[in-house]
């Protein structure tokens, strides 16, 4: 019993540490709860956000995150107990703490506090960072069964699959949702996403109210010199999850 006490002991540290160990991907959980509710994204992104996704790295030192549209790399290093801190560049820098089964990004001058989880779907090793965040949004905004009420192909299903894939959708076979960047900054106020077949493609217009999505055309009232700036335009789709 005596040579079994050191190793239940060295069992149970290892337990602890490993249950501290912050390296891996963390997604934020809650933009995707409030997006499931079926209102607005940009809403979603814009109350929860900035950040979408976390990837840590303890042993090499290295911590960086997703907000869309840049992806930082930053010095990782141990702080207090179940705390990390994420140096750049300059003086700026982020503290990660783990809270139960969440990585908690406290506020800062960059941000509000943000929260984070780990992902039920990892996305494969070598995928861009954000992909499982993306994974996990579109499953939850846009996941189930879609009928088409108004518009081509009326009383057809479409199936929005959480890696890109669109079926059922006349004209395209991939979609992409809008959540920063260029896109954003063309579609001001307005959720956009971009819907492809082949190598061609174009942004477009969505309204989300529970289970109703209207996706419509893109006007662009810039001129040729100017950054788009697009504008609800006719409705093509009116679809509705059954």
């Amino acid at each position: 019993m005596r040579h079994l006490l050191p190793l239940l002991a060295a069992a149970l540290l290892s337990g602890c540490a490993g249950s501290a160990n912050p390296d891996g991907t963390w997604i934020n959980q809650s933009i995707i709860e409030a997006a499931r509710q079926g209102g607005p994204l940009r809403e979603a992104l814009l109350a929860y956000g900035p950040n979408l996704e976390w990837q840590l790295d303890s042993r090499q030192g290295l911590a960086t995150y997703s907000n869309g549209f840049e992806a930082p790399q930053g010095r990782l290093g141990a702080g207090a107990e179940r705390q990390w801190r994420v140096d750049y560049p300059g003086e700026h820098h982020e503290v990660l703490t783990l809270q139960g089964q969440q990585l908690v990004q406290q506020a800062s001058t960059q941000g509000p506090e943000q929260h984070f989880a780990r992902p039920a779907h990892a996305a494969e090793a070598g995928a861009p960072i954000g992909s499982s965040f993306e994974w996990a949004l579109y499953d939850a905004y846009l996941g189930g069964e879609w009928k088409i009420r108004k518009g081509v192909g009326e009383g057809g299903l479409v199936l929005f699959h959480p890696d890109g894939r669109l079926e059922g959708l006349p004209g395209a076979e991939r979609y992409a949702l809008c959540l920063a960047g260029d896109c954003a900054a063309m579609t001001g106020e307005h959720d956009s996403l971009w819907l492809q077949l082949g190598q061609q493609g174009a942004p477009w217009l969505f309204q989300r109210d529970g289970d109703e999505l209207r996706i419509f055309r893109a006007i662009n009232r810039a001129t040729v010199d100017e950054v788009p700036d697009l504008h609800p335009g006719r409705l093509a789709w009116l679809l509705e999850r059954d």
